[in-house]
């Protein structure tokens, strides 16, 4: 009989249909069971598709089509064999967007999955998404999601846990030593991040959307062409971006696309009909080194609001002197997502866009030193600078915020950009124009004390007037507008909830529930 070995994960979703993803130990036939609201009938609809294989694991996602109301509960079943739900678990359930779109959406990022014992939750604090799960088991219907956006580092290809290395080490010796190398150790992170019982459960009810940042792949995964060079340079990288980027493709991006966006893709077409690991491998090395083929980044219709959800990583140009955020392709297509109708935009981005001034300030310095205004050597040193303190966020790719700001300031509607990987939480506004940065980071992976008080130092004090210096000597233009930090910092553990239009909540965890950290409401 199949095993269920990840999964299920109800992924996309929309006013009329929802997509199951699952991996599953052997080939085989995926049904999924489901029982509609109000059905008096007692009977459920059945909905099957056949696994496809690269590298010796087996997926599938199964499209529910066609429903005219939510789904109370469902069953996956393996070749007709069940193997969910499990006992003693609330049932999965579905719930559809209507016309009107989500009323909330939850969100975070940077989450590492090391085990819950005393040990580790001495080292990396509660995991909030786990006790989140725990609590919506038993929550009122007002106080559920729609959906979830994961904004980053949903695993840690770089920091594996100590079970992960053990794993690890039990294969092989080679490099790179303490980090993921290859597809079957990506499988392995990937399981281990989504099947504890709490978390396997979540992601099997409320829909999911996601998208990468560095640790996906590794830490400052295209902070320049100097790094893509030096990584390059290795024996082990052109294995590691391969498996990280085609692993990225199977768990994560898959389930960002409907069904129809899903139908149109030649590699899964491949797939479906037996093409295997070499045609993912071959898809994975040219996203990576052709950029321009491929397209992460995606966008939603949500009743009035439009989600974008930018691959802020991959899609980057790195160019000295030319350096942007986004290549001229994703750029085009960034502008015509946010020239479409809607009442407000929420933009994913894995990387603020609005960070503290004073931070924004150094990042544009650095940026204007690496490209060797004050001289070549200090251009050397610089670009050590900026890979050591992790100066590659909008800030450091001055063109693309400049060209941005303008973008959204010509809107004219709300914007509300939601953002993780700093490993702490705040808002932040513009000045003149309803333009919102919204940050909720980590969901487990706090700093230490000590760079909690280093962040504070150098982002909120008197960095902002050293920074402010700083660009002004190496020449660099002022913003399009200036912001400013109006909640926050919080330096905890967190997961968020977006209260369309305008109400924003943090909530912390201690043991299995879950409490406010605090909120606010945008004007």
């Amino acid at each position: 009989m199949p095993a269920l070995v990840v999964g299920p994960m109800l992924r996309y979703v929309d006013a009329d249909s929802a997509t199951v993803w699952v991996e599953t130990g052997e080939p085989c036939t995926v049904t999924v069971r489901a029982a509609s609201a109000g059905d008096s009938t007692g009977d459920s609809a059945a909905y099957s598709a056949p696994t496809f294989t690269v590298h010796g694991h087996h997926y599938a996602l199964v499209d529910l089509t066609g429903l005219t109301a939510d789904v109370d509960s469902y069953a996956v079943e393996l070749d007709g064999e069940r193997v969910w739900p499990l006992e003693g678990r609330p049932a999965s359930r579905i719930r559809l967007l209507g016309a009107e779109g989500p009323h909330t959406l939850a969100f975070g990022s940077c989450r590492t999955s090391v085990p819950h014992d005393t040990a580790h939750v001495l080292t990396h604090g509660e995991d909030v998404l786990r006790s989140y799960g725990e609590h919506l088991m038993t929550a009122g219907e007002e106080e559920w999601p729609d959906l979830l956006l994961l904004l980053g580092d949903q695993v840690y290809a770089d920091n594996p846990s100590p079970e992960m290395l053990e794993f690890i080490g039990a294969r092989r010796d080679d490099p790179p030593h303490g980090e993921i190398a290859d597809f079957e150790e990506y499988a392995e992170l990937y399981r281990r991040a989504w099947t504890d019982p709490e978390i396997r459960w979540l992601l099997s009810t409320l829909p999911t959307a996601m998208i990468f940042d560095d640790h996906d792949l590794r830490d400052d995964w295209n902070t320049s062409q100097t790094w893509r060079e030096e990584m390059a340079a290795t024996s082990w990288w052109r294995r590691r971006v391969i498996a990280g980027l085609g692993a990225y493709w199977v768990y994560q991006h898959l389930g960002n696309l409907s069904p129809a966006e899903r139908a149109a893709d030649p590699l899964l077409r491949s797939l479906l009909k037996g093409a295997g690991g070499d045609a993912l491998d071959a898809f994975a090395e040219r996203a990576d080194a052709e950029p321009g083929s491929s397209r992460w980044s995606y966008a939603r219709e949500l009743g009035g609001t439009r989600l974008i959800m930018v691959d802020s990583r991959c899609a980057r140009q790195l160019t000295p002197g030319d350096r942007r955020m986004l290549d001229p392709a994703e750029w085009a297509w960034l502008e015509e997502q946010v020239s479409r109708p809607a009442d407000r935009l929420v933009i994913g981005s894995s990387i603020p866009f609005l960070l503290p001034e004073g931070v924004h300030a150094v990042q544009n310095w650095n940026e204007a030193l690496c490209d060797g205004a004050w001289g070549a050597i200090v251009q050397r040193l610089s670009e050590r600078f900026r890979q050591a303190f992790d100066l590659e966020h909008w800030a450091a790719f001055r063109r693309s915020f400049e060209d941005l700001s303008r973008l959204l300031m010509r809107v004219g509607k709300p914007v509300l950009i939601l953002s993780g990987d700093v490993h702490y939480s705040y808002v932040a506004k513009a000045r003149g124009g309803p333009i919102y940065q919204i940050v909720c980071s980590p969901i487990r992976n706090p700093l230490s004390p000590v760079l909690r008080w280093a962040n504070v130092f150098s982002q909120f004090g008197l960095a902002t007037l050293v920074g402010a210096l700083l660009a002004r000597l190496a020449r660099i233009p002022r913003p399009p507008f200036r912001w400013r930090v109006v909640k926050g910092p919080w330096f905890q553990n967190a997961l968020a909830t977006l209260t369309l239009p305008n109400q924003v909540t943090w909530y912390e965890s201690t043991g299995n529930a879950v409490k406010r950290i605090d909120s606010i409401q945008l004007p």
